[in-house]
């Protein structure tokens, strides 16, 4: 009931718009990085410009839609920290846990277990709002993992796996991932009910949610290896006018993701972020020459597959219908 009373609010044409337009946002992301961003840049400073510009980029839509008074009229910090509060804590332990594992995992294994988190988010919407996959959705989930570990595998295929003790990598490396799947379901379920249920919009918790992560990462600069580089080299050490576009892609990306939760659910949200990678494969041949893998090719299909059925066979209450 959320999911589709969410879906006919904007429209159906503007949900496939912001999908659309996450997915290419997500598959050109690391790409445009890759070329705008110094091997030198002090990685603090740029989440910190990220988050500065999705508040601005959020404000300004308020403007746009002429809600912004309304909005902060309305404000109060109990209700910012009930419904951003929780998220924002949690997307900051999960990412910390992500960079933990990221360092004691070969890339095949992290990227594997990190899509886990579809299935916790489908679990997590379920236990949180109540909203029930049909038979057919799960299948489609599954054919999502399915196309998720093919798509790892061929990114992967060309990297060595990392070696080390096995208790170590269990403690720093396969855990760290699990939990922080697990945070990333719960997260997104959050989001998802605070949109939905609290009627919280997606710009005030974009706002919210930068604002707090930033804090946080403040509050981490007075001990942090960074925080030492920006007393030490400057804010924008090693930055360039073209640091600027991946900085506004991501804020950008930072606002969609907001409405695809809202409005599409974070279920669908994992399918835009399998079908990313499939964007990243092509714009790789495009611009690199560099060809899809078998694995993509394979990949392809079954993602077109899933996302077709997960959207043709919705789950139907039969009470309701009867």
């Amino acid at each position: 009931m959320g999911s589709s009373a969410a879906a006919s609010a904007p429209g159906r044409r503007k949900v496939a718009l912001y999908l659309a337009l996450l997915t290419l946002q997500y598959g050109a992301q690391p790409l445009i990085s890759k070329r705008f961003v110094r091997q030198g840049v002090i990685v603090t400073s740029l989440v910190l410009a990220i988050e500065i510009a999705k508040v601005i980029c959020a404000v300004i839509l308020l403007v746009a839609e002429g809600s912004l008074k309304k909005q902060f009229n309305d404000w109060s910090i109990i209700k910012s920290l009930t419904a951003s509060g929780l998220p924002a804590a949690i997307y900051a332990l999960q990412n910390s846990l992500l960079q933990i594992s990221y360092k004691n995992l070969d890339s095949l294994t992290f990227s594997i277990l990190n899509q886990t988190k579809l299935l916790f988010t489908a679990f997590f919407t379920y236990l949180i709002l109540g909203q029930k996959q049909s038979p057919k959705q799960i299948f489609a989930l599954t054919l999502l993992i399915v196309a998720a570990v093919l798509l790892s595998i061929g990114e992967s295929s060309s990297k060595g796996s990392g070696g080390g003790n096995s208790d170590y990598v269990l403690l720093y490396g396969i855990i760290p991932v699990t939990v922080a799947s697990v945070l990333s379901g719960l997260a997104s379920s959050l989001c998802q009910w605070a949109s939905q249920v609290k009627k919280h919009t997606s710009y005030m918790m974009t706002i919210e949610m930068s604002f707090i992560g930033s804090m946080c990462l403040l509050a981490s600069t007075s001990r942090s290896p960074d925080g030492e580089a920006m007393r030490k080299h400057g804010f924008f050490h090693e930055w360039t006018l073209l640091t600027v576009v991946p900085v506004l892609m991501n804020a950008v990306g930072g606002i969609l993701v907001g409405l695809v939760t809202t409005y599409a659910g974070g279920v669908r949200k994992g399918f835009v972020i399998v079908s990313a990678l499939l964007v990243t494969a092509l714009l790789q041949f495009i611009f690199d020459g560099k060809p899809p893998s078998l694995y993509c090719l394979i990949a392809l299909p079954l993602v077109m597959t899933s996302i077709f059925i997960y959207q043709k066979y919705p789950y139907v209450d039969r009470k309701k219908k009867d």
